[in-house]
């Protein structure tokens, strides 16, 4: 993984969306640029991100409504809005959802970074030194090679395994929705998917209980909650 901080940048707009792109890989990001709502959040299921900026009109799924579904499975992630409306109705729209920070078409580029940069500092996430890595108890877990390893001992996760527990460390100490972690895995929230995930929770809690400070914890008629003390 690279040591740069990834946004997903997600513009309808050809020429200002590859505008934009450029304009933030040479600020020192790393981007990937998604021109339609749908796309934005396969992306984000799939992929490693430290931002999100949202244009609020796409087509096939608009900005709010992906902006709902990252924040049922990342609370955490800071989210930027960019719209062409100036209405305080979608403002308020935009915040209530769990937007950081709105910007206004037309804007600056330097003002765009200046925006990006200011809700890092507020959320405590450092562009120069994004982790690869990630400290579960005894634990180190890496996504991106799909490894969970305790004192020597690795253990290779498969694709759903990793997607699983990216998901459940993305919301360390607080819900994973059920419904989706279901979309965002396996597309679906039906009843046999559900079934394929419980699997998949077992096999995660065989490997976790090396440490005995770790638990997945059901939350009855909401998801899972891992907990380390």
């Amino acid at each position: 993984m690279s040591d740069k901080l990834r946004i997903l940048l997600a513009e309808d707009d050809d020429n200002l969306g590859v505008l934009l792109n450029t304009f933030l890989k040479a600020k020192g990001f790393e981007t990937d640029l998604a021109r339609t709502g749908k796309e934005a959040l396969e992306n984000f299921n799939t992929s490693e991100y430290q931002f999100v900026v949202l244009d609020v009109m796409m087509p096939e799924m608009d900005g709010f409504t992906v902006a709902k579904e990252i924040r049922e499975i990342d609370k955490k992630i800071p989210i930027l809005f960019l719209t062409a409306k100036g209405m305080k109705e979608d403002k308020l729209q935009g915040f209530a959802i769990g937007a950081d920070d709105y910007l206004t078409k037309p804007f600056s580029m330097e003002e765009l970074v200046a925006r990006i940069n200011a809700i890092l500092k507020r959320s405590g996430v450092d562009k120069e030194n994004v982790l690869s890595s990630f400290e579960i108890g005894n634990f180190t877990f890496d996504p991106e090679k799909r490894m969970l390893e305790i004192n020597g001992e690795i253990n290779k996760l498969t694709t759903k395994e990793n997607q699983l527990l990216r998901l459940l460390v993305k919301n360390k100490n607080d819900v994973l929705d059920r419904q989706a972690a279901l979309r965002a895995i396996w597309g679906d929230d039906n009843y046999f998917n559900g079934r394929s995930m419980d699997v998949y929770i077992a096999k995660l809690r065989k490997i976790l209980k090396a440490d005995e400070r770790i638990e997945i914890m059901n939350i009855h008629g909401k998801g899972f909650k891992l907990i380390v003390d």
